[in-house]
């Protein structure tokens, strides 16, 4: 039985080092190139997984070498990959362009992402029999709303990050107990009386802040503000993916939210000091050994 399970995207990510972001009609010229596993979904799991929780991933890839270097990668990181199907045409696939101050822009193409749907009986009982359920947006809304559901009936801490952003279902909100947004989500979901206002529609909400670190508010709770360390960023790059994937790992462990925010902003300050998505996620020891400083 996983501790948490990931209902989400699977990319393999074409990276490439520039000197600036190009700027519209504009060519520059990379000086450097990777192939990295990616997608928030599979981030998020690997997150989780290296963060200390047994983790497991319902996904779908293509039937292509970029769905059998997933396959692989999600085998090495020991996360239960029995859920992933394996579909006909491309694995998801992102285009990623990353400058020398961490800055990144990124163009997704589904691939077999867009076609994770429905979930089946036996993908409702893995989430049921978790302690957290994650989420995000880059599969369909539909499958996304089906996931919380399932939470719901079988008791599972339902959280969602809100990425890429889009809008929300009533039915969905009412399924969750966490939302994980970035100031532009959280702006994009709100109206004027700020975050806290989110958490009518959600319990427990998290703004993450990039370097500042993270907020985390509570229905009728104060603010609780977690500051990130100072480090050298070099590649921002599934620097959100790894906060949600270890808040979720903290969260099924039993940790307060509060010191699960502060385990997260930890192991997203690791993971922007790398290049890469997946290849820049933190294990427990680099993580509880930063805390420890």
């Amino acid at each position: 039985m996983a501790a948490v399970v990931v209902v989400g995207s699977a990319n393999v990510d074409q990276v490439f080092r520039v000197d600036r972001i190009p700027e519209p009609g504009e060519t520059v010229l990379s000086t450097g190139f990777a192939n990295a596993r990616g997608g928030k979904g599979q981030n998020q799991a690997v997150a989780a997984a290296r963060a200390g929780a047994s983790t497991a991933f319902i996904a779908a890839i293509g039937d292509d070498g970029f769905g059998r270097l997933t396959a692989e990668g999600l085998a090495e990181d020991g996360i239960d990959s029995s859920r992933l199907r394996t579909l006909d045409g491309p694995t998801g696939t992102a285009l990623i362009a990353v400058d020398p101050r961490g800055e990144n822009t990124i163009i997704v193409e589904a691939g077999a992402n867009g076609r994770l749907a429905p979930l089946d009986e036996a993908d409702r009982s893995v989430i049921a029999a978790a302690s957290v359920l994650v989420m995000q947006l880059e599969i369909p809304l539909e499958t996304v709303a089906e996931a919380a559901a399932a939470a719901r009936a079988g008791g599972t801490t339902a959280l969602l990050n809100a990425a890429p952003i889009a809008e929300l279902p009533d039915a969905l909100l009412a399924n969750l107990d966490v939302l994980v947004v970035n100031e532009h989500e959280a702006a994009h979901l709100r109206s004027s009386s700020g975050a806290a206002e989110l958490t009518e529609l959600v319990p427990t909400v998290v703004v993450t802040l990039g370097a500042e670190g993270a907020e985390l508010h509570r229905r009728g709770g104060d603010v609780v503000r977690v500051p990130a360390p100072r480090v050298t960023a070099v590649d921002a790059t599934g620097a959100g993916d790894t906060f949600c994937g270890a808040f979720a790992a903290a969260l099924a462990e039993g940790a307060e939210a509060g010191d699960a925010v502060r385990f997260a902003v930890t192991a997203a300050s690791l993971s922007v000091q790398e290049h890469g998505a997946v290849p820049s996620i933190p294990h427990r020891a680099a993580i509880d050994a930063a805390l420890a400083e």
